[in-house]
């Protein structure tokens, strides 16, 4: 009589395994891309976590040089994220940033091309 208790739940440990491991793929990876020539220096933060999550930090992309990272997706299967970007040439420094939404192995092209603002 004990055996089949302990099989239904063997079972269902075995089925909530394996249910798990289906699930746990539900990241979004995609790659970073440095879409110009000038080393830059970025930072990306991941939208769909809470508090927001820093994937990137810092991180230093050569001239069309990319990037892997894996985001947290939504019940969509869409990641949001946030970027910012700096030239790495301290003489003539330039930003960029922006936020998107994006799908497994979308590409995200990132730039620092327009002044940054507050400098004094």
């Amino acid at each position: 009589m004990r055996c089949k208790p302990i099989g239904a739940l063997m079972l269902t440990a075995l089925w909530l395994l394996s249910a798990g491991s289906a699930f746990s793929d539900d990241g979004v990876d995609v790659k970073i891309t440095n879409d110009g020539t000038q080393d830059i220096v970025v930072t990306v933060y991941d939208l769909n976590t809470n508090p927001r999550r820093a994937v990137l930090s810092n991180a230093r992309i050569n001239g069309f040089t990319s990037i892997p990272i894996s985001l947290v997706a939504d019940a969509g299967g869409k990641a949001r994220i946030s970027w910012t970007a700096t030239t790495t040439d301290v003489n003539f420094r330039k930003c960029g940033h922006a936020q998107a939404v994006v799908g497994d192995t979308d590409t995200i092209n990132v730039h620092a091309d327009s002044s940054c603002g507050g400098s004094s």
